[in-house]
């Protein structure tokens, strides 16, 4: 760019005003002129009405057509009616009965009416020199593994008030199965009761409960724990979700939807946790010791409904459910994964391979979810991509959609610094488009399945929903899975009271330091 400056700059000196008339006859150079998103917004909106533009001159002759007819035609067509009475009748019957099928057979829909995050108490927060000392004093770790976790705590993108379970505050800690109850019940009872409160509905009215949480999984089971305690319905459909990662949350929703579909006329309640307190991992190997640093105590309660009647209230419509499950691949199988070590001490392993396991689950979970939500115009241009790189052998670079196009909204799980960084490039995302994620992680870490409700109650606390946006969110677990949820908003959201980032949302975004 400089050395053409420069070039210019040296022929207008010497030709003088000459140059003005040989520049005038050129060709104005559109790539500086024409901003080219509104060029490929302008193709969007021709690919995506191409049906409503046709059918205008259509409607447009049929209209005129029938403005021409004189009474006499109108007769005559009466009669060709009228004397074709079996066909006329025959013809209502198919519609009758068409229609009639559509409607009992058609999807139903599932209505977010509204959720809540569980807001862990002041007390619980860890800064990073406690946790270091901390660490340092349990007697557990060696000076390897300490300056391990410093390195990963300094990259991680967690800030300063994150929780952690009351067990690993003592010391020396004290993970007991007690404990972990204690833990579960406050995170799960936290949520569900600010959802009844915000809500108004009462627990007898739940038909349908799913709790997911990965590796607390007691006898009694976590959603029995939770009917005991609301005393819920002796009919009602409770399923405990165990073993399935962080993206068990959408697994949940997954479920709870086809159950809607079933069961009529009712509401259902999917609670997403992780337990902390008897998976906090007491070794030195470093594989093992990632997920000390990043899991944080968190939890969220999400109320959904198949009644039309809740459409006026409820905040979102849910659109698509996409999952992609790897566990086929054995590398993608232990890429996360529970074990103990040569000490016998047990905790979860990430696999080095983790990343790029996940870019695979990703691409092919898109590869299904385009489609769905993708505009013409997108699906058109990858399509003739690949023919051109399949067919025609053509040297071009792979056309990666234009995600903005179907999305307003983007929840992508707070796995970690380097997973939101990864979605960020791959998808070519904007910064604001990432910033629900990091704040998240940043304010809260990685509280598993339920980051992706967090990170949707940070775009409502900003005021950015409106009606007619759509939200994707999207989640990575063991398994290894890629799982995805689209969401329409039914309205402009606000927060709902009691939200997590009720008494910090002035304060973001922040500038984080890596």
């Amino acid at each position: 760019m400089s050395t053409t400056a420069d070039s210019r700059g040296r022929t207008d000196s010497a030709n003088g005003g000459g140059v003005q008339i040989q520049q005038s006859r050129r060709l104005p150079d559109f790539l500086q002129s024409v901003n080219l998103k509104y060029v490929k917004l302008g193709y969007h909106y021709l690919m995506t009405h191409l049906l409503t533009l046709l059918l205008v001159p259509l409607m447009a002759v049929i209209i005129i057509q029938a403005s021409q007819m004189n009474p006499d035609d109108i007769h005559h067509l009466w009669l060709h009616l009228k004397y074709n009475l079996v066909s006329v009748v025959i013809c209502s019957a198919f519609l009758v009965f068409g229609s009639t099928v559509y409607i009992m057979t058609r999807p139903r829909s599932v209505y977010l009416v509204d959720y809540s995050c569980y807001r862990p108490p002041s007390h619980l927060q860890v800064k990073y020199r406690q946790f270091m000392e901390h660490s340092r004093l349990t007697g557990d770790f060696d000076e390897s593994s300490l300056e391990f976790q410093r390195k990963i705590l300094e990259r991680s993108g967690l800030g300063e008030e994150t929780y952690v379970p009351e067990a690993m505050h003592y010391l020396p800690p004290r993970p007991s199965m007690a404990a972990a109850r204690e833990e579960a019940e406050q995170v799960m009872f936290g949520a569900l009761d600010n959802l009844f409160a915000n809500t108004n509905v009462k627990p007898k009215d739940i038909g349908i409960l799913v709790v997911n949480c990965s590796l607390f999984n007691p006898t009694p089971s976590l959603s029995a724990m939770i009917v005991n305690k609301y005393k819920l319905r002796g009919n009602i459909r409770s399923f405990n979700l165990g073993g399935m990662g962080c993206s068990a949350g959408v697994i949940a929703v997954d479920l709870a939807k086809d159950m809607l579909q079933v069961h009529r006329n009712t509401y259902a309640v999917v609670v997403s946790t992780e337990n902390i307190t008897q998976n906090w991992y007491f070794g030195n190997k470093k594989s093992m010791l990632i997920p000390n640093c990043l899991f944080r105590v968190g939890g969220a309660a999400v109320l959904l409904s198949n009644k039309p009647k809740d459409k006026r209230r409820a905040k979102y419509k849910l659109v698509h459910v996409v999952r992609t499950h790897k566990g086929a691949d054995d590398n993608a199988f232990r890429c996360v994964y529970q074990e103990q070590d040569d000490a016998g001490k047990t905790g979860v392993s990430l696999s080095k391979d983790l990343m790029a396991i996940a870019g695979l689950a990703l691409k092919t979970n898109i590869t299904t979810l385009g489609p769905l939500v993708l505009p013409i115009s997108e699906q058109l241009l990858f399509f003739a991509t690949l023919v051109a790189k399949r067919f025609f052998n053509a040297k071009v670079k792979p056309y990666i959609p234009d995600f903005n196009l179907a999305f307003d909204h983007f929840c992508i799980h707070a796995g970690g610094r380097a997973v939101i960084d990864e979605l960020e490039k791959n998808l070519q995302l904007l910064p604001v488009h990432v910033e629900a994620s990091r704040m998240t992680l940043h304010r809260f870490g990685n509280t598993s399945s339920s980051s992706i409700w967090y990170e949707l109650a940070y775009t409502e606390a900003k005021g950015r929903m409106r009606k007619g946006n759509r939200v994707w969110q999207i989640a990575f677990g063991s398994g290894f899975k890629c799982n995805s949820a689209v969401w329409e908003a039914l309205r402009n959201v606000k927060p709902s009271h009691n939200s997590p980032w009720e008494d910090c949302i002035h304060k973001y975004p922040v500038q984080i330091v890596m």
